[in-house]
C-alpha cells in the first residue's frame, strides 16, 4: 500500500542520513588526529582541510537556510535525528573553527619565539659556538617543528661539529618543509661528501641545478670538490699500499721528511735535504707521500727554514734555501690538485708569493713564476689564487715583467692571461688601476721600444680583454695619459717595421676598439687625432692592422663630426669603397658602418660615394649579404646618397626595388634591416618616380606599408 511504501521510504532515508553522520564524525575525528600530528607535512596538509571546509560550510549556510527538505509528517523521528545530526556537526565544526584560530595565534607567537632563537642560534654559529648554536636551533624547533630555516642551521652547525649523520637527517627534515631548498641539497651533498658517500653527494648537487639552473657555477665547484677529494682518497690508498709493500721510492720520501724535521741543523743541511727530496718524487704516488706525511709542514715547524724563506733580505744561503723550496713545491705540485691546494692555502706561502714576485733576484723570480704558472694554467688554481691570494697588486707586479728581456717576461704574460678568466681577479684590479695600473701601463707604451716588445704585446691584449669588466673600461676610457700614450706608440710605428713592433701595434688598435665602447668627453677630445692616425694606417701592408684602423674609425666617427669632416676631407669614401670591393667579413662589416656614419649627415661623403661606387655595384652586393648588420648599413647608407641628383635614376635598370623590398618585408632579426629598406625604398621612389612602376609591378605597396611599423621616424 502507499502508506507502507511511504513509511519504508522514510526509514531508508533515516539510515542514509544517519550514515552521512557517521561519515562526518569520522572526518573531523581525522582532522583533529592531523591536528595533533608529529609531521609537519601532515599538519600543514591538515590545517589547509580544515581551513577549507571551514570555507565550504559557511558559504553553504545561506543556501541551507532557504532550502528546507520535507521529512512529511508520517515519521517525526526521522526529522529530529536530522535536526540532530545538523547540530552535532554544526557543534564539531564551531569547536574545529575556534580550534584552528587558537592554533593560528599560538602558531603566530610560536613563530616569533622560533625567529628570536634563529637569530641567537646565528650570532652563536658567527662566533665559532657550534654547541650553543645547536640547541638555540633546537629550542626554536620545539617551538616551530615546520620552520625549513632551522632545520637547515643545525644542520650546518652539525656539519661544523664533524656530526655527519645528523647534519643529513636535518636536511631531510628541512626537505619536507621545503621540497625545493637548494641549502638542504647543498648541506647534505657537503655531509654525505665528508662520510665519503661520493655517488650520493653527486646527487645531491644534481638536484640543485634541477632546481636553479643558475646555479650551474655552484653546481661545477661542488661536483669537481667531489671529484678532487675521490681522486684524493684513490690516490691515498695507492700511496699507502706502495709503503706497505716496502717500496724503497715510496719510504725514502717518508726517510728524506723525517731527516729534514731534524731540529737545529745548518741551513745548507736543510737546503740539501730538499733538493734531495725534490728528486725523489717523480709521480703522483710520491706526491701523496709527501702530503699524508705532513710535506707541507716544513714551513710551519722548522723555524730555520721558515725564517730563511720569509725573510726581507735574503743572503746566499737564504736565496738558495728558497729556490730549492720553490723547485720541491713544483715537483710535488704539477699535475695534484690538492697539493695545490694545500700549497695555496699556506698562510706563509700566501704572504710570500708576492714578496717573492717583487725580490729582484732573478732564480726566486723565475721559479716563483714557474709555480704560480702550474697553478694557474688549471681553472682549480685558478679559483684557488684568486680566493687565496690577495691578488689587488698582482696585475701592477706582473705588468713590471714586461720590463725584462728574458723567460720571466713571458712566464708572467701567461700567469696574467689566466688569471683575466677569473670574474673576482678582475674585481680586485678595479682597487688599484687608477692608482697604480694605469701610470705604469701608460709608461710601458711610451717606452715601447726600450722594453720586451713581445710581452708588451701580451700585456696590451691582456689589458683589452679586461676591458670587458665595464668598471675597468670606465677607468681606462676615462684615463687621457692612456690615450695620449695609445697615440704616442701608433706614431712610433711609422719609424719602426719590426714585427714585434707591428705586433704592439696590433695590440693598441684592439684596445682602443674597446675603450671605444665607452662614450666621454676625453673621447671628444681626441677623435679627430685618433681618426687621422687610422686614416694613415689605411696605408699598411699588413691586413690585420688596415681591418682594426677601419674599426676603429667605425667606432671613433660617431664621436664628433669635425673628425667626420676631416676624414671625408683625406678621402675615406674613396678607401672604404676600395676595401668593401676586396671584401672580407670583418672588414665589410667595419667599412660599411663607417660609410653609413659618414653619409648619414655629409653632403660630401654622399657625392663621393655616388661618384666612387658607380650604380652603386657595392651598396648593391652588401646588400645580399647574410650579415644582418651590413645589410642594414647598406641599406642606410643608399638611403642616404638618393638625394645626389641622378642617384636614384642610374639605379632605373637594376633590382634595387626587389632587393630592398625583400629586406623591407623581410623577417631580420635586427628591425633596422626593414627600416632602412623601407625609408630607402621611399626615397628611391620619391626621387625617381619611375621606381613607382616596379614596385606595383611587385606588389610592392602593401608590402611597403606593412614594413611601416618598424620606421619610427
Amino acid at each position: 500500500p502507499p502508506a507502507v511504501a511511504m513509511l519504508a521510504d522514510a526509514e531508508q532515508e533515516q539510515e542514509d542520513d544517519f550514515q552521512r553522520f557517521l561519515r562526518r564524525v569520522d572526518d573531523i575525528t581525522n582532522l583533529v588526529q592531523g591536528l595533533n600530528s608529529t609531521d609537519p607535512a601532515v599538519r600543514s596538509k591538515t590545517i589547509a582541510e580544515a581551513e577549507r571546509r571551514l570555507h565550504d560550510q559557511e558559504s553553504s549556510k545561506e543556501e541551507e537556510s532557504k532550502t528546507t527538505v520535507n521529512r512529511t509528517v508520517i515519521n517525526t523521528r526521522a526529522s529530529d535525528m536530522a535536526n540532530a545530526e545538523a547540530v552535532n556537526a554544526d557543534g564539531f565544526l564551531a569547536i574545529l573553527e575556534k580550534d584552528a584560530k587558537e592554533r593560528a595565534k599560538r602558531r603566530k607567537r610560536n613563530e616569533q619565539l622560533a625567529n628570536a632563537l634563529k637569530e641567537k642560534g646565528n650570532d652563536a654559529f658567527r662566533k665559532g659556538d657550534y654547541v650553543i648554536a645547536i640547541q638555540r636551533y633546537t629550542e626554536g624547533l620545539e617551538k616551530l617543528k615546520d620552520k625549513q630555516e632551522l632545520y637547515t642551521n643545525r644542520a650546518q652547525a652539525y656539519l661544523k661539529m664533524h656530526e655527519c649523520e645528523k647534519a643529513i637527517g636535518d636536511c631531510e627534515w628541512a626537505l619536507k618543509c621545503d621540497e625545493k631548498c637548494i641549502k638542504a641539497y647543498f648541506l647534505m651533498g657537503k655531509a654525505h661528501l665528508a662520510l665519503r658517500h661520493y655517488s650520493e653527494s653527486r646527487q645531491c648537487y644534481e638536484k640543485i641545478l634541477q632546481i636553479d639552473p643558475q646555479k650551474e657555477s655552484l653546481f661545477k665547484d661542488c661536483m669537481n670538490e667531489v671529484n678532487l677529494e675521490e681522486k684524493r682518497m684513490k690516490d691515498e690508498e695507492i700511496a699507502m699500499k706502495e709503503v706497505q709493500s716496502g717500496k724503497l721510492a715510496a719510504l725514502s720520501i717518508r726517510e728524506l721528511l723525517q731527516k729534514l724535521n731534524r731540529p737545529d741543523q745548518n741551513i745548507l743541511y736543510y737546503t740539501g735535504g730538499i733538493r734531495l727530496l725534490t728528486g725523489a718524487v717523480k709521480d703522483c704516488t710520491e706526491q701523496t707521500l709527501f702530503r699524508t706525511n705532513n710535506g707541507f709542514s716544513i714551513l710551519k715547524d722548522n723555524e730555520i727554514v721558515r725564517r730563511g724563506f720569509c725573510a726581507e733580505r735574503k743572503n746566499a744561503a737564504e736565496v738558495d734555501l728558497s729556490v730549492s723550496l720553490l723547485f720541491l713545491w713544483q715537483a710535488v705540485c704539477t699535475g695534484n690538485e690538492e697539493n695545490q691546494r694545500l700549497l695555496l692555502t699556506h698562510p706563509d706561502v700566501n704572504a710570500q708569493l708576492p714578496k717573492l714576485l717583487s725580490s729582484g733576484v732573478l732564480e726566486i723570480q723565475k721559479e716563483t713564476l714557474a709555480l704560480i704558472s702550474l697553478c694557474s694554467e688549471n681553472e682549480n688554481g685558478r679559483r684557488l689564487l684568486a680566493r687565496h691570494q690577495d691578488l689587488t697588486k698582482w696585475l701592477q707586479i706582473l705588468m713590471m715583467f714586461v720590463n725584462v728581456t728574458d723567460a720571466r717576461a713571458s712566464s708572467a704574460m701567461n700567469i696574467l692571461s689566466d688569471l683575466t678568466e677569473e670574474e673576482r681577479f678582475k674585481t680586485r684590479c678595479r682597487v688599484t688601476l687608477s692608482t697604480g695600473v694605469l701610470p705604469l701601463f701608460t709608461q710601458l707604451l711610451t717606452s715601447a721600444k726600450l722594453v720586451n716588445q713581445a710581452a708588451l704585446a701580451r700585456c696590451i691584449g691582456i689589458m683589452g680583454n679586461l676591458c670587458a669588466d665595464a668598471v675597468i673600461r670606465t677607468q681606462m676610457a676615462e684615463c687621457k695619459d692612456c690615450w695620449q700614450a695609445c697615440l704616442k706608440l701608433v706614431d712610433e710605428c711609422f719609424d719602426v717595421s719590426a714585427p714585434k713592433y707591428q705586433e704592439c701595434l696590433f695590440a693598441v688598435l684592439g684596445l682602443m676598439m674597446n675603450l671605444l665602447l665607452e662614450s666621454n668627453v676625453i673621447i671628444q677630445h681626441f677623435a679627430v687625432d685618433i681618426s687621422g692616425r687610422c686614416m694613415s694606417l689605411l696605408r699598411d701592408k699588413d691586413g690585420r692592422i688596415v681591418t682594426r684602423a677601419i674599426g676603429v674609425l667605425s667606432r671613433i666617427l660617431p664621436a664628433s663630426s669635425s673628425a667626420v669632416e676631416e676624414v671625408v676631407k683625406g678621402g675615406v669614401v674613396k678607401k672604404m669603397i676600395k676595401f668593401l670591393k676586396a671584401g672580407g667579413q670583418v672588414t665589410s662589416d667595419y667599412g660599411i658602418k663607417t660609410l653609413s656614419i659618414c653619409t648619414r649627415s655629409n653632403r660630401q661623403a654622399q657625392e663621393d660615394l655616388v661618384k666612387s661606387d658607380k650604380r652603386f655595384s657595392v651598396l648593391l652586393k652588401l646588400l645580399d649579404s647574410e650579415n644582418e648588420m651590413i645589410v642594414g648599413n647598406a641599406a642606410f647608407c643608399l638611403g642616404q646618397c638618393l638625394v645626389v641628383p641622378g642617384a636614384a635614376t642610374s639605379l632605373l635598370n637594376s633590382n634595387v626595388v626587389m632587393i630592398l623590398l625583400k629586406h623591407a618585408g623581410g623577417d631580420a632579426t635586427r628591425t633596422s634591416v626593414q627600416e632602412n629598406a623601407a625609408i630607402a625604398l621611399g626615397k628611391l621612389c620619391v626621387a625617381e618616380p619611375r621606381h613607382v612602376f616596379q614596385l606595383r609591378k611587385l606588389n610592392g605597396l602593401a608590402i611597403l606599408n606593412s614594413s611601416m611599423k618598424y620606421v619610427h621616424s
